[in-house]
């Protein structure tokens, strides 16, 4: 990841981000919006293709500021940047979504370890031609690789930035629990938050195709996997669940974890990321 390409980043009002630590419900919120932004379900390409990553490296800087420069809809663009790296406009809406550290880092697993080596070797090239953060390769050592990850949580690191600005007006944090819970409430808030309407006409099958299930089926549609992962779609869409973690992090792992917790974390902030808002009953943005 890599901040400076902000400095080419031309906004315009109205623009979507959708502001996510790795792991926590990035492409599912990247549909969602997508579903809300084309109710008929008509949009015009993938939806990570539509929604770029636009602090990674995957794509082109130039290819990428004349692409969405080329778009004539309502954009989304997708950051897995600290709040704090990023830039604000008063103009644009903010989704930050976020997920229990443990159960991100157990979807962190399935991301390294299928992801293509070709790519990781060119992605990673260039992070250190950048001195940027590198890309593990997966040896099949989860608790090695437990052992980078804690030392930095970025669901706990990034919570902090956004939890203290949850009640400006184009900031909406999200859980992804609360979209397990209750996909259709969860979208209407979205919508309520970017400003698209709910037609009854269509928001059944809005709804419908945001289902994790309904994701895997329509694969091509979400984004060209293969790209990047062995095993496209299938590897990448890999099981949308949580608490994998309970059968395989060590006690010391745990400890590890609830150390980092109440490191970064107020007991507030650590009751909504593990539990979300619909299971305690408290919205992050209430005063």
């Amino acid at each position: 990841m890599d901040s400076t390409r902000w400095d080419r980043f031309a906004h315009r009002p109205g623009d979507i981000f959708v502001c996510t630590p790795p792991k926590c419900g990035t492409t599912w919120t990247q549909a969602i919006v997508a579903s809300l932004l084309w109710p008929a379900g008509d949009a015009p390409g993938p939806v990570m293709d539509l929604a770029p990553w636009w602090d990674a490296n995957f794509y082109d800087l130039d290819e990428l500021v004349a692409r969405l420069e080329a778009q004539t809809f309502r954009r989304s663009i997708k950051t897995h940047l600290p709040v704090e790296a990023i830039p604000r406009w008063e103009t644009g809406y903010y989704i930050a979504v976020f997920r229990d550290g443990r159960d991100a880092f157990m979807s962190f697993v399935n991301h390294v370890a299928s992801f293509r080596d070709d790519v990781r070797e060119r992605l990673n090239a260039a992070a250190v031609a950048k001195g940027l953060e590198t890309m593990p390769k997966y040896d099949g050592d989860l608790h090695g690789l437990y052992a980078r990850w804690i030392d930095f949580p970025l669901p706990l690191l990034m919570l902090r930035g956004w939890w203290e600005r949850r009640h400006l007006r184009n900031a909406l944090l999200v859980h992804f629990n609360d979209l397990k819970a209750d996909l259709d409430g969860e979208m209407r808030r979205i919508a309520g938050f970017i400003g698209t309407e709910v037609d009854p006409r269509h928001w059944p099958d809005q709804v419908a195709r945001c289902t994790f299930e309904a994701m895997k089926r329509r694969a091509p549609e979400i984004g060209v996997f293969e790209r990047n992962f062995v095993g496209g779609g299938e590897s990448f869409l890999h099981k949308g669940t949580n608490g994998r973690w309970r059968d395989v992090l060590t006690d010391d792992e745990l400890a590890r974890y609830r150390d980092a917790v109440a490191k970064f974390l107020t007991d507030e902030m650590a009751e909504w990321l593990e539990h979300g808002s619909l299971a305690t009953g408290k919205r992050p943005e209430a005063r």
